[in-house]
């Protein structure tokens, strides 16, 4: 690895082992380069103060405001029964509002001399809620003096403008900001991953230049330089890391899968009892040009909940197995799982056999086709397989049989395909439903199951923005789904506010009866199950900084759960009507028997978690209660919805939440309410939770990989970013011209990085 030696240097040679100690464990900074890349969250200019009433709960902030006073009380306490404990209450403001700093004890003796009013400083904290009020606790401070003794001060955070970094209670921002002028001198020495023709041609300034400008802006034009090339730089190296693994995946061999004429694909569309959509069409002559190629395919197949996504799916297993492979179906879950094996084998009807023999079974072998004397098989049917982990031991030693000998066409099945033990005759597809719910090891593990690689097919109901796809689907090609089948129903969704209108969540499960009464079926989701294990009592009390139970922050109550819902509401407003609970903890063959008694229609109304939440279609179910919606996210609040309204009847998603009007999270479920376009949806998830990583190291706490760009507002950066790299890497794959480029991405795409890029 060829890195710039004064880049690579430790923190702690720099800075100090202490200082370096705490960088890394709690910022995840380790080297000099680490810490000049780790850019301002914003700045403060000095003659304008920061707005105090926008300040969010729990978060540790940095604020840049004026003491408007400062009073001193004394009290009793178990430390000073006379009287003598003492607490000083600082109250600060901007203009815009006013927020409570409060010491305790010993540490009221330097901020009872030093924040008088009229001074202005720097404070960090966690913004808590004291007697209804927003306060800083022992926050730490730094003070901006304007006269001459601490104009060197001011002048050290970048002159007239003060960057405020993402800091840490242990490390506040002015510290930060400190250790950064210490290295600043190495950025001269970074070695720029542009290529000189794309810098200049767009206009860019240099690296070293753009670390100096980031740091120590003189001008707000200097922080928009600095932005626009260091957004560049991530889209840039990003781009590359994914073309490469494109060009890498052109390099591998695979076997052509095309369909063979009059096979079973073609008795498999003659017995469609409707035309598929033109989206569907489309999307699938997309699958097969793919699949008669002789490198893998990597596509993922992006459509709205009900848009048709295992049809197109299962015309592509069958195509496989049309031309003598196998075709594998990876489910998140147990319940999943069953549930497409079940809608597998009635869409194939007579073309699929599952193993039931009239009498000894036919010769093995064949990869997985024409098992023509089953019972129950045509002249083109092929074995349906389900394999998961809580199968019996003989069913589960069939199944294995079955795969190992290429008897069964198509498998369906859980992690449990995963384990070594499963075999393939002849492993052509792999289909990943829900990719995002599969670790990477797992989806990697299956791929190496064949003799060559197989074609991999992805599937997500979470419809992605472009840019998203471009950047963390970007390794794959993208087919989407956009158009839904006909006779699909409409959803009407509402928000019921049940703190501010009680009367609207009586007039919820009013809705739920008639429902009910009309022949239908009814849904209630609930965010937790309920049992002793669900609740670590998550959040005891918060003790403020000083040890004092905050008076008036009453802890938020547990979120509804599934086990104490349905008991309320059969012994209450849903009286009388057949009520089930479904969870993730329940025996796969309950849950299993709970689903088939909801699919038969004996069950009036299921209370559920999100176990329900992909995949699970039961037509003539037309309502569903999400109860505290505003505890789940926008794109899983779509999810559940498309569980309704899958049947000729219309849907109705009633989203409960005791969140006060103004409250974001009702503004969320509003946007949920006033679209059914998923799309768009995603943009304002996305734009919410904020992109973290995009190469999915939110999860392990190492710091995010795109610093500056956002994969919605820059969209044609991401784009032409794109297109730059597909240049590059086709006229020089291995980047042996580029070695700044080269040195970049080992930097960026550390050894965890590339494995989730490489599995896609």
């Amino acid at each position: 690895m060829d890195l710039v030696p004064a880049l690579q240097e430790p923190l702690k040679k720099v800075l100090g082992p202490a200082t370096a100690k705490v960088m890394a464990e709690h910022l995840g900074l380790h080297t000099v380069g680490d810490l000049l890349h780790h850019y301002p969250r914003r700045y403060e200019e000095r003659g304008q103060l920061t707005h105090l009433a926008d300040l969010p709960m729990d978060e540790h902030v940095t604020v840049v405001a004026q003491v408007a006073d400062a009073r001193l009380h004394t009290f009793a306490s178990s430390k000073a029964p006379r009287g003598k404990g003492q607490r000083l209450e600082v109250t600060i403001t901007d203009g815009s509002g006013r927020l409570q700093l409060v010491f305790f004890g010993n540490g009221v003796h330097k901020p009872h001399k030093e924040l008088l009013p009229g001074t202005r400083a720097m404070f960090a904290g966690k913004v808590s809620v004291f007697n209804r009020r927003l306060q800083l606790a022992h926050p730490a401070y730094e003070l901006l003096r304007g006269d001459t003794e601490g104009e060197e001060t001011v002048e050290s955070w970048a002159g007239a403008l003060i960057p405020l970094y993402p800091a840490t209670a242990k490390l506040e921002s002015w510290k930060l900001a400190k250790a950064i002028q210490t290295v600043l001198p190495s950025a001269q020495e970074a070695v720029d991953p542009l290529p000189d023709s794309l810098r200049e041609g767009r206009g860019l300034v240099s690296l070293p230049e753009a670390l100096l400008k980031i740091h120590r802006p003189h001008t707000k034009a200097d922080i928009e330089d600095a932005r626009a090339r260091l957004k560049w730089d991530e889209a840039f190296v990003l781009q590359v890391a994914l073309a490469r693994r494109r060009h890498a995946e052109t390099q591998l061999p695979a076997v052509p899968r095309k369909p063979g004429p009059n096979g079973l694909l073609t008795a498999f569309d003659d017995r469609l009892p409707f035309t598929l959509t033109d989206g569907q069409q489309r999307v699938s002559r997309e699958i097969f040009d793919d699949l008669a190629t002789d490198h893998p395919m990597h596509r993922l197949l992006q459509g709205e909940v009900g848009s048709g996504k295992t049809l197109v799916a299962l015309r592509a297993m069958l195509a496989v197995v049309d031309s003598g492979g196998q075709a594998v179906m990876l489910a998140p879950t147990e319940v999943l799982a069953q549930q497409h094996h079940r809608s597998v084998v009635e869409m194939m009807g007579e073309l699929a056999s599952w193993g039931l023999w009239r009498e000894a079974p036919p010769q093995r072998g064949g990869g997985g086709r024409r098992e023509g004397g089953m019972l129950g098989g045509a002249e083109h049917a092929t074995k349906v397989v389900l394999l998961t982990g809580s199968m019996g031991a003989a069913a589960r030693r069939h199944a294995l049989l079955d795969l190992a000998t290429g008897e069964a066409g198509i498998v369906i099945g859980t992690h449990a395909l995963i384990e070594d033990k499963v075999q393939f005759h002849d492993l052509g597809l792999v289909v990943v439903d829900e990719q995002h719910r599969f670790g990477v090891e797992q989806r990697d593990a299956l791929r190496g199951k064949g003799k060559q690689p197989p074609h991999l097919l992805v599937m997500t109901a979470t419809p992605i923005p472009r840019t998203v796809a471009m950047t963390v689907f970007g390794d794959l090609e993208t087919s989407v789904l956009d158009q839904l089948p006909a006779g699909r129903s409409p959803i009407a969704s509402h928000v019921v506010p049940a703190a501010d209108k009680p009367h609207f969540l009586a007039r919820a499960w009013e809705r739920v009866r008639e429902e009910v009464s009309n022949g239908h079926q009814a849904y209630v989701v609930c965010p937790r199950i309920g049992d002793e294990d669900d609740d670590p009592k998550k959040g005891a009390k918060k003790k403020a900084a000083q040890g004092e139970p905050p008076e008036g922050d009453a802890e938020k109550r547990p979120p509804l759960a599934v086990l104490d819902v349905a008991e309320q509401l059969a012994k209450g407003p849903l009286q009388g009507l057949k009520v089930e609970v479904l969870h993730g903890r329940m025996q796969p063959d309950d849950k299993d028997a709970v689903m088939r008694r909801f699919a038969a229609g004996e069950t009036d109304v299921l209370v559920a978690t999100t176990v329900i939440e992909v995949g699970v279609n039961v037509p003539n179910a037309t309502a569903m209660v999400i109860m505290d919606a505003d505890r789940f996210g926008v794109s899983q609040l779509h999810q559940l919805r498309g569980r309704v309204g899958r049947g000729s009847a219309p849907g109705l998603c009633l989203l409960v939440s005791e969140m006060p009007e103004a409250s974001a999270a009702r503004q969320r479920l509003n946007a949920v309410a006033s679209t059914r376009d998923g799309f768009e949806l995603s943009r304002i998830d996305l734009e919410q939770r904020r992109e973290g990583d995009v190469l999915g190291q939110a999860q392990s706490g190492a710091r995010t990989s795109l610093r500056v760009l956002a994969v919605i507002e820059d969209e044609e950066i991401i784009a032409e970013a794109r297109q730059e790299a597909a240049a590059v890497v086709a006229a020089d794959p291995e980047l042996t011209g580029l070695p700044g480029l080269r040195t970049a991405l080992e930097a960026l795409l550390d050894d965890e990085r590339e494995q989730y890029l490489e599995k896609g």
